[in-house]
């Protein structure tokens, strides 16, 4: 839309006024919006300075037909909001700062117009409010995008630093303590019960660990010390101010579960240095490895909760004999569930006749076999302790 020549030339008084209302701009600014004065004095100074002439020059182009189209017009102002969001201004800030600068200008041009050219002033006002219109979206777009781009660098950034942390990748004394982990804190390792047991598929994948990301976050706060996939992940966290673990949460594992939609299984360890994180991730993976191997319901999982099979499971130089033991009872289905049974029922012929669904004299004769073919005394203390060791050593060793 072409302005009258009246709003032309209330607009062209304006034209040797640019270095005035740009000081006007920033005066009022700083007045009005106080957290300015926090901002370093080359911004306040100069890049605000700046920016309200190349404003002002602006519009009084546009007026005059000779502005750039389209996105070009805001190039400028799009480059200095994503400069201020890198900078941490609220964008709160940003944006009151240029409505102020609009009403500078509004105010230059109807202090410029003279009686009789109502009509000119008003054909301005549409013009400035057309333009804030458009100038507004363009700069909030700008700075919300470098924003997002900045927090995902910052959360990729952390996220690297946690895995390096667990994995056992040297870290700095500096690091460890900016992570505040230098004294260590609690590990948790997070299992998910993927349905099929296999991994999800890519895009399943992303929304599982972000869904896990959100539950993390509302339980422990935000930024935690976390590494999170589709299948679960580890989480860290610091001690208290007294120098404490931190408590957990009722309800951890449940609502995990609600958010992976899957059965979850937490395996929480002790660090007692930085460096010892990554010592307490492994063993606490181990934690789930067993439980899992155990048929442990999901839920909280301690190392206590297994100290003997995670005792019993370590390899060394006895493992392959120990293992071998058992070779003949795994060539017979019968037997070997028949063992099975007898450890998980703790020595007693009657209850493991009921888990399986045999008579008593049924079980003892399988046990009678089972001792002749591995050499153990299957009835005494001896025997149970070689049979539980060899078939841990077997089932659960890593």
């Amino acid at each position: 839309m072409e302005l009258s020549a009246a709003a032309l030339a209330v607009a062209g008084r304006c034209e040797g006024r640019v270095n005035e209302l740009a000081r006007r701009m920033t005066r009022e600014a700083f007045e009005r919006l106080p957290a300015y004065q926090e901002l370093p004095g080359e911004v306040k100074d100069v890049e605000m300075a700046a920016t309200a002439r190349h404003a002002v020059r602006l519009f009084l182009r546009r007026v005059g037909g000779r502005a750039e189209e389209g996105d070009l017009e805001f190039r400028y102002f799009r480059e200095r909001a994503a400069q201020r969001a890198e900078e941490g201004v609220p964008l709160h800030l940003l944006l009151g700062t240029h409505l102020l600068g609009q009403h500078v200008l509004w105010q230059a041009l109807r202090d410029s117009a003279e009686p009789g050219e109502e009509a000119a002033l008003n054909e301005l006002a549409g013009w400035l409010l057309e333009a804030q219109a458009r100038m507004v979206p363009a700069l909030a777009e700008s700075y919300l995008d470098e924003r997002a781009a900045l927090e995902a660098e910052a959360r990729e950034e952390r996220r690297t630093l946690v895995r390096a942390l667990v994995e056992g990748s040297p870290l700095t004394p500096e690091r460890y303590g900016r992570l505040g982990v230098a004294d260590g804190g609690l590990v948790l390792r997070i299992g998910v019960e993927t349905p099929g047991g296999g991994p999800p598929e890519q895009v399943a994948a992303r929304r599982l660990a972000r869904r896990l990301g959100t539950a993390v976050n509302r339980l422990f706060g935000p930024e935690p010390l976390a590494w999170l996939e589709a299948d679960g992940g580890v989480l860290v966290l610091p001690r208290d101010g007294a120098g404490g673990l931190p408590a957990l949460p009722g309800g951890l594992t449940g609502q995990l579960e609600r958010a992976a939609g899957a059965p979850v299984r937490v395996a929480a360890l002790p660090a007692d240095s930085g460096p010892g994180v990554a010592a307490a991730a492994r063993t606490a993976a181990e934690v789930l490895r067993l439980v899992r191997a155990l048929g442990r319901p999901p839920g909280l999982h301690r190392l206590e909760d297994v100290l003997l099979e995670y005792h019993l499971s370590r390899p060394d130089e006895s493992s392959a004999g120990l293992v071998a033991l058992l070779d003949p009872v795994y060539e017979r289905p019968e037997l070997l569930a028949t063992l099975r049974a007898h450890l998980a029922e703790r020595q007693d012929r009657r209850r493991t006749a009921r888990a399986l669904g045999l008579h008593p004299n049924t079980v003892d004769n399988r046990l009678a076999r089972i001792g002749e073919l591995t050499g153990a005394e299957v009835g005494t203390a001896h025997g149970f302790a070689l049979l539980l060791t060899a078939y841990t050593q077997r089932e659960l060793r890593p």
